[in-house]
C-alpha cells in the first residue's frame, strides 16, 4: 500500500454529535462570523503556507447558520422579534448571500402587463434547500417555469423567512424578483406587533432591519402577512410601516417590491376580504401591491374592477389562487387554470400559492411530468418573459438536481443531488399537438445529459404532412457580435436529422421596450469543418471531452446590427412520408462573440482559508476491517474572481506531505463544487499531523472552459497537534 488517501476516503461517513445547548459547535475556535468576509481584506501570499495549531474545543461559528454535526452551511430564518432587532451584519451568514445579480428582461415588471407571483409555501419550507452547497436527495421539489413568472416569494410561517440563496439565485437567472415573508399570527403575533407598532422609533427600526437583510442577502423585496387583529395604535402605524418599509426598499435596493397579504382590515379587525375593498385599500396606497385571499368569486373581481382605489392599479393586485383548493375556491389543482382564465378576464395579476401541490400530494417519482402538466395548463393564461442580456448566452438545461452529475457528457458523480444553484437557464416545457396524429414535447431528462444534470428532451411524432417540426425552446433578446459563434451538442434518434433555426431581428428596434410585433427573420447556419481555427479554438478552450454518442456542431455567423429572438430545433424526416416517431436530446447551446475564444482567462486572485474546525470521527480502515479515528478538517475558502465571467468553481485538494515523509505528494481530488466565492469544506479526512495540504480553486468560465492550472487558486495548510489536543 502506498499510504496515500484516495478520493473515495476523503469524506467518511458523518458521525452525528449532539448540540450541547450552547449555541455553537464541537471543534477548533476559530474567528468569529465576519473573518470569511475580512481575510481577503488582508495581503496574502499565495506562495505562502498557513499553519494551523490543532485544538478540540467550543467554536463560536453559529449553529443556526452551520450544522451543528459537520459545520456545514445552512439558510435559516429569524423567528421572533428579538432575533429581528439583534441581527447585525456581523452576524449574517456569508454562505446565504445571493451570488447572481438579477438579469434583465422583456417586457420589464414596470410595463402595465398582467403579473404572475409564486408563492412557494413548500411544506414549512427550509428543507433540502436549506443545505446551501447542495445535498444528496432523490426527489427534490424544484421549479423550472421561470419564463411564466415574475415574482417568487419563499414562505414559511416563520416570522422573517429569509429566502435560501439557492432560489434567489435561480430567480435572478431568469430576471425573477425573489421576496421573503415578514408574518405575525396569532396571539404571539399580536403581542409582536403590539410592541413594534407602538410608536415611529419601533416601526421604523423593524423596517430598517429588514431592509438592512434584503440588501445584504440579496433579494427584492417582502411580502408582509399580518394574520392577528391589531389596535387601534397599531394598526394607524402599520400603514406608516409599510409606506416607510416600501420606501427605504426602493431607496436601498433597486427594482424591489413590497406586497401587503390580504388579512387586517384599517380598523384593526383580522378578517379576510378576498379582495381589495375600501376597508384595505388603505394597504395597497402605503406599498407595491395587494396579494388577495383566496376565497374569492366573479363578483369579487367586479367589485375591484369598479373600485377607485384599484383603478390605474389593476396589475398591483396579485388575485391569490390556491392551488390545493381548499374551502370555497375557483379551480385549483389541475383546474387552477379556470381561476386564471377568470381572472386575466379582468386585467388582474395573480399570486398562485403552493404549487408544490403537484410535489407534495402524487407520488414524487412523477414530479416533473406532473409540474409540466400543471404549469401547461397555465401557459395559455400566462405571459412569456424575453431574457434581455449580452453573450455570452450558455445553457446546458440543467434543473439544478438530477440523478448523477455530468461534464461533457461523462458522468463526474453518480449519486442524486440538488443544487438550485446550479440551474442553468430554462426552455419552454410545452406539449402540442399537430396535424393528424403528430405531437410535440418537450421536457429534462435526468436520464442522460451533457453536463449538470438533465438535458432537454425534444420527443414527439413528425405526422405524414409534414417534413419537419421546429421546436422553439427560448424566446430571447440577446444583441449578437459581427462574428457571432454558436455550438450546439445534441444526441438524435435514428430516422431524423435535426439543424439549429436562429431567428434574428434588428437590434435597434428590439432595444424598444415590450416591443413584441417586430418582424424576425431565420437563419439556419452551416456547420464549421472541425478543421477550421475557431472551432479548433474552442475544442481546446472546452478541454478534453468524449461524446459518447453526442454530435457536437459549431457555427459562425457574419451579422451587423442582429439580435437574437428565437432558438429552435428543427427536426427532419429522412424517410418517405410517414408518420414517424423520433427523440432528440439537446445537451447545450452556446452562442458567443467569436473574438472571446481568443481572450485569456483571468487567474484567481487572493485565495484564504478561515473558520477551521478540526474533529477526530471513526472511518474504515483501508488494510482492515477496524475502525480507526481519522482527522476531519472542516474550513471556509474565500477567493476573488468575477462571477460574471464563472459558471462554477471546482474545489479540489491534496495530501503534500507528512506524517509519513517516504510517502509522496497525493493527485488533485474533487471536493465539490460552488457557485460563489465561497466554498465551506466538510467532514474531508487528511493525513494525521504533522502533514501539509493543498487547497484548489479551479474556475470553470461561463462557457464551461478549462481554465489552465497556472490560473488556480491555490493554498498550502499546514497543521500540528497543539500541546492540549488529544482525541474526543
Amino acid at each position: 500500500m502506498d499510504g496515500m488517501l484516495s478520493a473515495m476516503d476523503n469524506m467518511s461517513p458523518r458521525k452525528r454529535r449532539r448540540d450541547d445547548g450552547s449555541g455553537v459547535l464541537s471543534g477548533k475556535q476559530p474567528k468569529t462570523g465576519s473573518s470569511s468576509e475580512s481575510c481577503l481584506d488582508e495581503p496574502v501570499d499565495l506562495r505562502s503556507v498557513q499553519h494551523e495549531i490543532i485544538k478540540y474545543g467550543s467554536s463560536t461559528l453559529p449553529a443556526k447558520h452551520y450544522d451543528p454535526d459537520t459545520t456545514e452551511p445552512l439558510s435559516s430564518a429569524l423567528r421572533n422579534l428579538e432575533e429581528l432587532l439583534a441581527w447585525k451584519l456581523r452576524d449574517a451568514n456569508p454562505f446565504n448571500v445571493a451570488s447572481v445579480p438579477r438579469a434583465s428582461r422583456q417586457p420589464l415588471y414596470a410595463s402595465n402587463q398582467p403579473r404572475t407571483l409564486v408563492c412557494h409555501d413548500m411544506m414549512g419550507g427550509y428543507l433540502e434547500d436549506r443545505f446551501i452547497q447542495g445535498t444528496e436527495v432523490e426527489t427534490p421539489y424544484a421549479f423550472y417555469h421561470w419564463s411564466l413568472i415574475d415574482i417568487f416569494n419563499y414562505f414559511s410561517h416563520q416570522m422573517v423567512t429569509i429566502p435560501p440563496a439557492c432560489w434567489t439565485n435561480a430567480a435572478h437567472k431568469h430576471g425573477v424578483l425573489s421576496l421573503g415573508t415578514f408574518i405575525t399570527e396569532w396571539t404571539d403575533g399580536a403581542q409582536m406587533c403590539e410592541a413594534f407598532l407602538a410608536g415611529e422609533e419601533a416601526y421604523r427600526a423593524v423596517a430598517d432591519k429588514l431592509v438592512q437583510i434584503s440588501h445584504y442577502y440579496g433579494f427584492d423585496g417582502w411580502l408582509v402577512n399580518i394574520e392577528n387583529v391589531l389596535s387601534a395604535t397599531a394598526v394607524k402605524n402599520m400603514v406608516l410601516f409599510m409606506r416607510y418599509l416600501t420606501d427605504q426598499m426602493h431607496e436601498r435596493v433597486a427594482g424591489s417590491v413590497v406586497i401587503w397579504y390580504d388579512s387586517v382590515l384599517k380598523d384593526g379587525s383580522l378578517k379576510w376580504q378576498n379582495e381589495l375593498n375600501n376597508d384595505n385599500s388603505v394597504f395597497l396606497e402605503a406599498c407595491d401591491g395587494f396579494f388577495t385571499n383566496y376565497n374569492w368569486t366573479e363578483q369579487s373581481l367586479e367589485h375591484m374592477k369598479a373600485l377607485s382605489a384599484a383603478q390605474e392599479r389593476q396589475v398591483d393586485i396579485f388575485v391569490g389562487v390556491d392551488v390545493f383548493a381548499r374551502s370555497d375556491v375557483v379551480g385549483g389543482k389541475f383546474e387552477t387554470n379556470k381561476a386564471l382564465s377568470l381572472l386575466r378576464k379582468y386585467g388582474f395579476s395573480t399570486a398562485i400559492f403552493a404549487p408544490g401541490w403537484v410535489y407534495e400530494c402524487h407520488d414524487k417519482a412523477e414530479f416533473r411530468n406532473n409540474q409540466d402538466k400543471f404549469w401547461g395548463l397555465l401557459a395559455d393564461h400566462l405571459y412569456v418573459h424575453r431574457p434581455s442580456a449580452l453573450l455570452p448566452f450558455v445553457s446546458s438545461f440543467c434543473q439544478g438536481f438530477g440523478k448523477s452529475f455530468y461534464r461533457n457528457g461523462q458522468v463526474e458523480f453518480q449519486r442524486s443531488w440538488f443544487n438550485l444553484s446550479a440551474q442553468e437557464l430554462q426552455p419552454f416545457y410545452y406539449k402540442e399537438q399537430l396535424e393528424g396524429e403528430g405531437w410535440l414535447r418537450t421536457r429534462g431528462c435526468p436520464e442522460d445529459a451533457w453536463s449538470g444534470g438533465s438535458s432537454l428532451l425534444i420527443e414527439g411524432m413528425i405526422p405524414t404532412g409534414q417534413s419537419k417540426i421546429c421546436a422553439r425552446i427560448f424566446s430571447l433578446h440577446v444583441p449578437l457580435a459581427t462574428r457571432t459563434f454558436v455550438s450546439f451538442v445534441y444526441r438524435p434518434s435514428e430516422g431524423v436529422s435535426v439543424s439549429l433555426e436562429l431567428k434574428m431581428a434588428d437590434a435597434a428596434l428590439c432595444s424598444h421596450t415590450n416591443t413584441e410585433d417586430i418582424t424576425a427573420s431565420s437563419v439556419v447556419p452551416v456547420a464549421l469543418r472541425e478543421d477550421h481555427d475557431l472551432v479548433k479554438q474552442f475544442t481546446q478552450s472546452c478541454g478534453v471531452w468524449r461524446p459518447d454518442g453526442w454530435t457536437k456542431r459549431c457555427f459562425q455567423l457574419e451579422l451587423s446590427g442582429c439580435a437574437l429572438r428565437d432558438i429552435c430545433v428543427n427536426v427532419t424526416r429522412d424517410e418517405p412520408a410517414q408518420d414517424t416517431p423520433f427523440h432528440c436530446r439537446v445537451g447545450e447551446i452556446m452562442v458567443l462573440d467569436a473574438e472571446s475564444l481568443l481572450v485569456s482567462p483571468l487567474s484567481m486572485q487572493n485565495i484564504c482559508i478561515s473558520d477551521a474546525v478540526w474533529q477526530r470521527g471513526m472511518g474504515h480502515a483501508s488494510d482492515s476491517t477496524k475502525e480507526t479515528a481519522k482527522l476531519h478538517l472542516n474550513a471556509t475558502l474565500q477567493w476573488n474572481y468575477p462571477s460574471q465571467l464563472a459558471r462554477c468553481f471546482l474545489i479540489h485538494w491534496r495530501r503534500l506531505r507528512g506524517p509519513d515523509p517516504r510517502v509522496p505528494a497525493g493527485p488533485l481530488a474533487l471536493l465539490g463544487r460552488s457557485y460563489s466565492g465561497l466554498y465551506r469544506v466538510v467532514d474531508l479526512v487528511v493525513p494525521d499531523s504533522p502533514a501539509l495540504i493543498e487547497l484548489v480553486v479551479e474556475p470553470v468560465t461561463r462557457e464551461g472552459f478549462s481554465v489552465p492550472e497556472s490560473h488556480w487558486g491555490r493554498r498550502s495548510l499546514s497543521y500540528t497537534e497543539g500541546v492540549n489536543a488529544g482525541q474526543k
